[in-house]
């Protein structure tokens, strides 16, 4: 961390001997090792809040992206969604058209229907012509002479 080596060190520890004398070293090197463990405490501490810091702004420019992405996409999915309805009512506009026409043509027939049995009712039974119900007569087909008879045998064709 500060790069001191091993004969650094060595010498600090004499001039502490030096300065505070055998009877106050003790003392004063658990007090320093008291402040120097506080001192590492806060720094990782401090380190961790910049780690957090750091952490929440990489998730909120992640949470930025997201939002704007789905923005994007709700963008899109709406103006599919506004084409695709205007190409439907295209199509409907005729079809609605004609399924009216076929609704208006269908209730003029039940209206049609409705009147039938009032029209036959109406027709007397002796406004319709009797027919006999004798057979006609029978009438005799003529023979035609210059007709080919298909199933004679082949000697017994006439020639005319």
């Amino acid at each position: 961390m500060f790069d001191i080596g091993f004969s650094e060190i060595l010498v600090i520890g004499i001039v502490a001997l030096v300065v505070f004398g055998p009877e106050e070293l003790p003392r004063v090197a658990r007090t320093a090792g008291h402040w120097l463990g506080k001192l590492r405490r806060y720094v990782s501490a401090v380190k961790a809040d910049i780690d957090r810091e750091i952490e929440a702004a990489e998730l909120k420019t992640l949470v930025d992206d997201v939002q704007s992405s789905a923005r994007k996409l709700q963008a899109s999915l709406t103006e599919q969604a506004s084409a695709f309805e205007a190409e439907l009512s295209r199509e409907v506009t005729p079809v609605a058209a004609e399924a009216r026409a076929l609704e208006q043509e269908i209730q003029q027939s039940l209206r049609i229907d409705e009147a039938a049995p009032q029209v036959i009712a109406e027709t007397s039974v002796q406004d319709v012509p009797v027919v006999p119900d004798t057979p006609p007569d029978e009438v005799q087909a003529e023979s035609d002479d210059k007709q080919l008879d298909l199933f004679a045998a082949p000697g017994e064709l006439r020639k005319e």
